[in-house]
Order: structure tokens, then sequence, then C-alpha cells
């Protein structure tokens, strides 16, 4: 069942790249008591995720805070070495890169994608949620191919 508006996010952990190498950060460290916009790509470094969509919440991740955004998290279904990698590449200081290497979180929330066609096997579908102390308040899910309803601007209109 794919997570709806006024779900609360379920528990797990990602991986982040710390100084020493891969963490585990847990989704309460992420959302609790916290208003967090949360958006998750098919794979860092693909070219609409590196083109479009990451670089929006870069450029526009000062005004997204000053609308009370505690946070802007970026996820995808890759290992911590890739997405601070790409993290990195991109610029994205103010950008928590999550890894979900197994995609467990990813099926927990059921936005699974077979992207087998492509050689990339199971992967996340592409959407942004806001998420207000661990309840989803926004949930935007983007048709195969777009960028839309995802992007930065349009989550910035919901804010």
């Amino acid at each position: 069942m794919t997570i709806a508006v006024g779900d609360k996010i379920p528990g797990g952990s990602f991986k982040i790249m710390g100084a020493e190498g891969p963490e585990d950060i847990t989704t309460d460290e992420i959302f609790a008591g916290k208003k967090v916009v949360f958006f998750a790509v098919p794979g860092a470094f693909t070219p609409g995720c590196s083109l479009t969509h990451l670089p929006g919440y870069v450029v526009n991740a000062d005004t997204i805070k000053g609308k009370g955004v505690d946070s802007i998290a970026c996820m995808a279904v890759n290992d911590a070495f890739v997405m601070g990698s790409w993290g990195t590449a991109q610029n994205a200081d103010e950008i928590l890169m999550l890894a979900d290497g197994n995609g467990t979180f990813t099926a927990a929330i059921g936005l699974e994608m077979d992207a087998s066609g492509f050689g990339m096997g199971s992967r996340c579908q592409r959407f942004a949620m806001i998420v207000d102390d661990g309840t989803v308040t926004h949930l935007a899910i983007e048709p195969p191919g777009g960028i839309v309803v995802s992007a930065a601007e349009a989550i910035l209109e919901k804010l």
C-alpha cells in the first residue's frame, strides 16, 4: 500500500556519508519534531535527477527553509558512497543525502518501481512530500518521466 497524506512515516533507517564513512540515521532522527521536505529520485547521477530535480532543491534551499522547513532530504536506492559523492558533485551542502541501498524504506512506503529495463533493478519512484513531525502533510508522486509536481518550485507553492 502506498503511503498517503495523513500517514506516519514508517520507522527505519538510512545510510549517510559521515567523516569516517557510512553511518546510520533513523527516521526518528530525520522527522521527529521537525518539518521536512523529503524527495526521492530513481537514481543518483542519472540525467533528470542531476540536471533538474536535485539542482532545483539546491538552488531553492534557503527559500524552502525560510518557509519554516527544518531540513531537506533527498533519497535514492543507491549506496551511501554514491549519495555522498553525488551530493558533493551537486554542491548539495544544505540537503541531507539519504541512501536506501536495499530499497527497504522504499518498499515500506509502497513507492517501488521496476527499472530493470534500464539495468537499474528495483528503484524508487520520483516523489516529494512535506512531513510534519513524522506525518505526511503533502505527497506528490510523479508520473513516469515527469519532474513537475515533485520539483522544488512545486513544493515551494505547497509550503
